[in-house]
């Protein structure tokens, strides 16, 4: 089955969350897709200074003005999105993505490895890592430095993804890009990664993002990506039945050679 993947890297404007989010709304909307994927924390930035600058951005979920906007675009648009945001839930701040597909809200991701600063602001992600069966394709989501942690890719394609999601804010230069190409070969999947430009200095620090949003196929090639400093969204046609063939020779495969008796120690303390 043929999909179109897309991703949509931005430069939001700390705090300006209606502009950024039309941003990307209006970057999606000229190029169509079936999936796209916007960056971590795109409708608000990402460099807080304070508890309380980030309670005071943060949405509830599904009801919150962001999710909204992203439920109607997909609805108008006839495709799914994945999107990075502050998720306010009872007294607790997640770092999350959401998935809205045709208009209706699907689900929500809460990242669980936290970066820097982060863990000063958000809390650790609750709900694991989540499979969404849109139909046609499975889609897992992990947001930016889960990509360090094999593990996360792997559990997305135990639970049968498909398609991980990848919502970021990479600013350490070129090492998610490289590891991509290998959670993609090893699990056999597409994942696309949709990380942010520009420069944030806020709170006495600097953060470049290094942009060069990628999709990475099954079979280790980069299909799309874009350059550090642009402002743009790409997609690509793929044949999801790729992801589906886990196997590497005739005689071995990605998923069923595992030897889980030996693995033990990937789940201790």
């Amino acid at each position: 089955m043929k999909l179109k993947l897309g991703f949509v890297q931005t430069n939001p404007s700390f705090g300006n969350k209606e502009k950024n989010v039309e941003e990307a709304i209006n970057l999606s909307r000229k190029i169509g897709g079936d999936l796209m994927v916007f960056p971590e924390l795109f409708n608000t930035g990402y460099a807080f200074i304070s508890k309380k600058e980030i309670d005071y951005l943060a949405e509830e979920v599904p009801d919150g003005y962001t999710t909204i906007k992203l439920m109607e675009h997909s609805r108008e648009a006839n495709k799914t999105i994945v999107a990075g945001l502050a998720e306010r839930f009872n007294d607790k701040i997640f770092n999350s993505a959401v998935v809205v597909s045709n208009g209706q809200f699907i689900g929500v991701y809460r990242k669980v490895h936290l970066f820097y600063k982060e863990k000063l602001w958000f809390s650790v992600g609750n709900i694991g890592f989540r499979v969404f069966d849109l139909g046609h394709f499975k889609l897992g989501v992990m947001i930016c430095f889960d990509w360090f942690f094999p593990e996360s890719a792997r559990v997305l394609a135990l639970e049968g993804a498909d398609v991980i999601a990848h919502p970021s804010n990479l600013v350490l230069p070129g090492l998610c890009q490289k590891a991509m190409l290998i959670r993609s070969l090893e699990n056999k999947v597409f994942i696309i990664t949709a990380n942010r430009t520009g420069t944030e200095f806020r709170g006495g620090e600097r953060f470049n993002y290094i942009g060069r949003s990628q999709i990475t196929s099954p079979s280790m090639k980069v299909l799309a990506s874009a350059e550090e400093d642009e402002v743009i969204a790409k997609v690509v046609d793929v044949d999801i039945s790729e992801a589906r063939d886990k196997n590497i020779t005739k005689f071995n495969h990605a998923i069923q050679d595992r030897k889980v008796e030996f693995y033990g120690k990937l789940v201790m303390p």
